[in-house]
């Protein structure tokens, strides 16, 4: 459901993407890559498509191509699978976000914000406010947010887990219904096609 045709232009031509280009440079040898290049380089090389679709999580960007299937002229069967389709394909867009390893996840980072500056505010207290007298008690106070922080990041790191493997289950489930659509002649791929992001300005 990722369009390599768009995949291969965005690579190309969007700044987003300019360490993803330089490693397609020195794979390829060349310094001015056509986008015919890029995409043939997409098929062999899946590393490079890999690293094309963390960075977009990394900044909130879909990887999903494709919009909803519109239904008001379908009938039957057709229409009860593209609702279906659609229902999913919403799913799988508010799931994305969890395919991110979780080491490299925007939540692990706050977590460590917020821990520096529950360390700073510890400083803070002691230090400025002259409360050494009760430093213990502070010191008390911020390892039980380190162990509340701990809790929080194991608990998120099994839901990414999940989330991913959910994600990975309704792709595949998905992707098998467009094929069907397709193949009944319900729906044609090609018509679904998001060619450009609006997020790219």
């Amino acid at each position: 459901m990722t369009n390599l045709d768009r995949v291969a232009r965005e690579i190309k031509s969007v700044g987003l993407y300019d360490l993803i280009l330089q490693d397609v440079k020195k794979i390829l040898g060349t310094e001015r890559p056509t986008v015919d290049q890029i995409r043939e380089l997409l098929r062999t090389r899946p590393e490079i498509l890999r690293e094309y679709k963390q960075t977009n999580v990394e900044y909130n960007l879909s990887n999903l191509h494709l919009k909803p299937i519109p239904t008001g002229a379908l009938k039957g069967e057709c229409r009860a699978k593209a609702e279906r389709f659609n229902i999913d394909l919403e799913i799988l867009k508010e799931i994305e976000k969890y395919t991110l390893d979780f080491a490299h996840s925007s939540t692990l980072v706050i977590i460590f914000s917020v821990e520096f500056f529950v360390l700073f505010s510890v400083q803070y207290f002691i230090v400025l406010l002259n409360l050494k007298a009760y430093q213990w008690y502070i010191y008390g106070l911020f390892a039980l947010s380190i162990a509340a922080a701990w809790w929080y990041a194991k608990k998120m790191q099994r839901k990414y887990a999940r989330e991913n493997a959910r994600f990975e289950r309704l792709y595949d489930e998905s992707l098998s219904l467009l094929e069907e659509l397709e193949a009944d002649g319900c729906v044609k791929k090609e018509d679904l096609w998001i060619h450009e992001s609006d997020e790219h300005v």
